[in-house]
């Protein structure tokens, strides 16, 4: 049986991963905290993945076959106020993870982020170069140097803003956020200056399975079909969960003190996702649809 150890196990990413476990393949969650769920195929490994020690020792022990590293913060704002912190999780520890994967002959596969582009063109593919504008985006792009850097048997799946709700856990989803403000008849305020092309999160779950599984190496993009501002996108899900689209309002963040610079347009361009892998991508309403079919209903929605 192929074995598949995830870094970050308790993550929001990663819980859509161990809920859709490919057959033939044993799951390895490696969190800090405890075991979310007792799933089959999925084994859980409390480890603190900052102590290089006891992680070398983890995944020696699981000797898997492929390494998915989810772990990050992915605060943008987090990152900058705390950049030794961001850079010591985010960079550091994803060479260490890409190491331990070389010396096991393992496949890696390195979880960056749409962050990594300045924005200014959008619709990047594989072959834009990255320069970006926030301290976040910069931890990724070291972290993708590194991986890169450690073994050739690697991929670095960028990967664009997700959508959905937890699978396990609370994760850090945007939805699970939107929706009590939604239920509570306030209007919520979202930016539409800046433009994404939004990924479900079970969709990117099967898509992170099939390339550790796969003979697929380098760079890949995972997002889905469409392309839009964020504050078209929450619309758009809001109307599709049964809430008045008069709700979402547009605001402007960038007055909010301490605010890290955003780039105004990462859309990804996932042709070649969609060429290299099985899995089926999708545009924002069939995404969401694919979530509340796997993830539990929130109260109130439609």
């Amino acid at each position: 049986m192929k074995k598949i150890a995830i870094t970050g196990g308790g993550g929001f990413v990663a819980g859509s991963m161990l809920r859709q476990p490919p057959e033939g393949t044993e799951l390895h969650a490696i969190t800090r905290g405890k075991p979310l769920a007792e799933l089959p195929q999925v084994v859980w490994h409390s480890v603190d993945p900052m102590d290089a020690a006891a992680l070398d020792a983890c995944l020696d022990a699981i000797a898997p076959d492929a390494v998915v590293h989810t772990a990050a913060i992915a605060a943008i704002d987090y990152c900058q106020a705390h950049q030794d912190e961001a850079r010591a999780v985010n960079a550091e520890m994803a060479g260490r993870v890409a190491q331990a994967a070389a010396r096991l002959g393992a496949k890696l596969v390195y979880c960056s982020t749409d962050n990594v582009f300045d924005g200014e063109r959008g619709r990047y593919t594989e072959e834009d170069p990255p320069q970006p504008v926030n301290f976040y985006g910069g931890t990724k792009v070291e972290g993708e140097r590194l991986s890169a850097a450690a073994t050739p048997n690697h991929v670095i799946a960028r990967v664009a803003i997700v959508m959905g709700l937890p699978m396990l856990g609370v994760g850090n989803s945007f939805l699970s956020r939107m929706i009590p403000v939604l239920e509570s008849g306030e209007e919520l305020g979202v930016p539409p200056q800046e433009i994404r092309s939004p990924i479900d999160v079970v969709t990117l779950g099967q898509a992170l399975n099939e390339l550790a599984g796969n003979d697929f190496t380098g760079i890949v993009h995972l997002s889905g079909n469409d392309i839009m501002n964020r504050w078209e996108m929450v619309r758009r899900i809001a109307v599709h969960l049964g809430f008045p689209a008069e709700q979402v309002v547009q605001n402007d963040p960038t007055t909010i003190p301490g605010r890290a610079d955003r780039p105004t347009d990462v859309s990804l361009l996932n042709a070649k996702a969609r060429s290299v892998l099985h899995t089926p991508f999708c545009g924002l309403e069939e995404g969401i649809a694919r979530v509340m079919a796997l993830a539990p209903k929130p109260e109130g929605a439609a």
